[in-house]
């Protein structure tokens, strides 16, 4: 009688479909992975804010039409997207060459419209608690007495120009309304000492460092900005080099900081960037139109798989519905919930085999 150790090793085959893969709004996002989503999406640190104005500028023009027609049915104010391409058209024209929203010039355009309507609604994760300092900002400028025609026409401006760096993804609406202030107020030569000292900042719950992303926008950007062409450059860098030397004694950080984690593919492979190993299937974004699915780059916002299984032999999310959560206590209680529906339980045990021996 000969003794032998059997293991049970191979996985059983997922039953019904795939539990689907849910997709939490990041109401905030750190330099930390702004970074790590632009290696995921193939974009160098130079190519960076060439392509990131350039995608501003598209806005801008092509996909304004497509923000309107969102926001009309996130407000429940219902309109075709032809009805917008032709009031947007007829801006352009004379009273005498107004067209109509049937005409088949608009034909391709709607298409394109509703695509990128898609696109929009995905990126975001449906998550629409965004952040505008316009407000705010005039608030704080009545409160503190700034000169309106000088102080608060630039800071107003500056506000607009924040949008085009990742300032409103890693900041509060006060932090952007202050840092535009005070940086206006150093522009026209017209100082706010409450502002500037920080003695107010405690109440609105927010810190001075870490704002210099307008100052960069400006020193190497000047001229794609609405402020920047209005001064000399000159006054942008003598103004940062006083800033730093602040930050350097009282030893701010650039960025905020953040603990790095291990990354977790929670059943998602390289596509959306959660793998340390290159994507063979990853896209290199050169232009805004490049990007013709918010799976073509690494979202701020991870997929999490509900059961915590991989998909195997299928590089990225090509398997399973994507779903979007903006409670982030109700995912992980769903998840604890189906998990427990998926696990795979081995057991090691011994069987005894008898061994005939061959005679001689």
């Amino acid at each position: 009688m000969v003794s032998s150790v059997t293991k049970d090793v191979p996985e059983p085959a997922q039953r019904g479909p795939h539990p689907s893969y849910i997709q939490t709004a990041a109401p905030y996002v750190l330099e930390l992975k702004v970074n790590e989503c632009l290696v995921s999406a193939g974009v160098t640190e130079a190519k960076d804010d060439s392509v990131r104005l350039q995608a501003v500028a598209w806005i801008d023009n092509d996909a304004a039409a497509a923000a309107l027609f969102t926001a009309c049915k996130i407000e429940d104010t219902l309109k075709k997207s032809r009805d917008i391409l032709c009031a947007a058209q007829n801006l352009k024209l004379s009273p005498a060459e107004q067209l109509t929203p049937d005409d088949p010039m608009f034909e391709n355009h709607a298409k394109i419209v509703i695509g990128l309507e898609r696109l929009m609604l995905e990126a975001s994760g449906f998550d629409f608690r965004n952040r505008h300092p316009q407000r705010l900002l005039l608030k704080l400028g009545r409160l503190y007495g700034v000169e309106r025609e000088t102080v608060g026409k630039t800071a107003y401006k500056m506000s607009l120009d924040i949008y085009k760096t990742y300032a409103p993804l890693k900041q509060t609406t006060a932090t952007m309304a202050f840092a535009c202030l005070e940086l206006a107020g150093r522009i026209q030569e017209h100082n706010v000492t409450d502002i500037q000292s920080g003695r107010i900042y405690k109440k609105w719950k927010i810190s001075r460092p870490e704002v210099m992303d307008l100052l960069e926008l400006y020193t190497h950007h000047r001229t794609s900005t609405l402020v920047g062409h209005e001064h000399p450059v000159d006054k942008f860098i003598s103004i940062r080099i006083e800033l730093n030397e602040e930050a350097s004694s009282e030893k701010y950080p650039r960025f905020t900081s953040s603990r790095r984690k291990k990354s977790s593919t929670n059943g998602a492979s390289a596509a959306n960037g959660t793998k340390g190993s290159k994507d063979k299937d990853a896209k290199m974004i050169n232009s805004p139109q490049d990007v013709t699915s918010p799976r073509d780059i690494k979202s701020p916002m991870g997929l999490t798989s509900i059961n915590g299984t991989s998909v195997q032999g299928k590089p990225g999310i090509k398997e399973g519905t994507i779903r979007f959560m903006l409670d982030p206590e109700r995912v992980r209680a769903e998840k604890d919930v189906v998990s427990q529906f998926f696990k795979v339980e081995e057991e090691e045990y011994m069987v005894e085999v008898e061994k005939e021996r061959r005679r001689a």
